[in-house]
């Protein structure tokens, strides 16, 4: 039996928020959980929750409304690469049956995901949030978190091609998930390509390097990500552009701006590139 004085760390072992079902299951009375309430320790959500003040704010705003965290919110908690522009707000789940939700600053999701979830849950299943993502995001900004989320391990790719995600976009992107890519830029970059017809094989080394993407022998891709370079950074990428120019490449070199806003203008730039035959020269390795 659990003692009053474990309540705030039996909660901060559980992400510093649980439903009071699970707190007395745990052993802790209504008065211990009113008493710590009273004391300032936790603060109580929706009558039926208890959080430590530490507690994440998007799992407080769920927990607020008698939702999940899910979609880009609970990837963001993962530590995946999630597209800065969806960062405001929170994403929710919530059944069917919620009413009366006061949704400001929440994105509401209703749709059922393929795995089932527990009424007293925070977090939705790692399946459901990449279902919602799936939907919520334009194919190639979601590919590039599904992607990051197999980087980084919080989910395996060999099991996504086997759930039954209800969902079209979902299915079309676990068939095509992988963890070649280095960052979310380099996802949305492969798959605009693949759907121009263009293959890129990525992390391929020369000079002792990896290089982002390369496309048929001669034409090599390198993507900047979101943060500015140094000045150190820069001419190192520079010396290891000119490297592979003297090697027989032609480099072409884009950044987090042109990728996700300028998307057109690469891609043409990469065609007509090959159009050109710049993409079929000798190089040495």
């Amino acid at each position: 039996m659990a003692r009053p004085q474990d309540l705030g760390g039996w909660l901060r072992a559980r992400d510093g928020i649980a439903h009071s079902s699970d707190l007395r299951a745990a052993g802790f009375s209504a008065t211990d959980m009113s008493d710590a309430v009273s004391r300032g320790t936790v603060r109580r959500l929706r009558r039926s929750w208890l959080a430590l003040p530490e507690c994440d704010p998007r799992r407080i705003a769920a927990a607020s409304v008698g939702g999940r965290v899910t979609c880009v919110s609970a990837a963001a908690i993962w530590g995946v690469w999630v597209p800065p522009a969806t960062t405001a707000g929170v994403h929710v789940a919530v059944p069917r049956s919620a009413s009366r939700l006061a949704t400001a600053g929440l994105h509401v999701h209703w749709s059922r995901g393929p795995a089932p979830a527990g009424r007293t849950q925070i977090d939705d299943p790692r399946i459901n949030v990449l279902f919602h993502i799936a939907r919520c995001l334009p194919r190639a900004e979601a590919l590039s978190v599904w992607e990051s989320a197999i980087r980084s391990r919080a989910i395996e790719a060999d099991l996504l091609p086997h759930v039954a995600w209800r969902s079209t976009r979902a299915a079309q992107l676990a068939a095509v998930a992988g963890s070649l890519s280095d960052s979310g830029l380099e996802t949305i970059f492969v798959d605009g390509m693949r759907r121009s017809g263009v293959r890129v094989r990525q992390q391929i080394w020369v000079d002792g390097h990896p290089l982002d993407g390369v496309i048929g022998r001669s034409l090599a891709i390198q993507i900047d990500g979101f943060a500015h370079h140094q000045a150190a950074d820069r001419r190192r990428d520079l010396a290891a552009d000119a490297r592979l120019v003297m090697r027989g490449y032609v480099v072409l070199r884009f950044d987090y701006q042109q990728i996700l806003f300028e998307w057109e203008r690469v891609r043409d730039t990469v065609v007509t590139a090959m159009a050109q035959g710049l993409h079929t020269r000798t190089v040495t390795a």
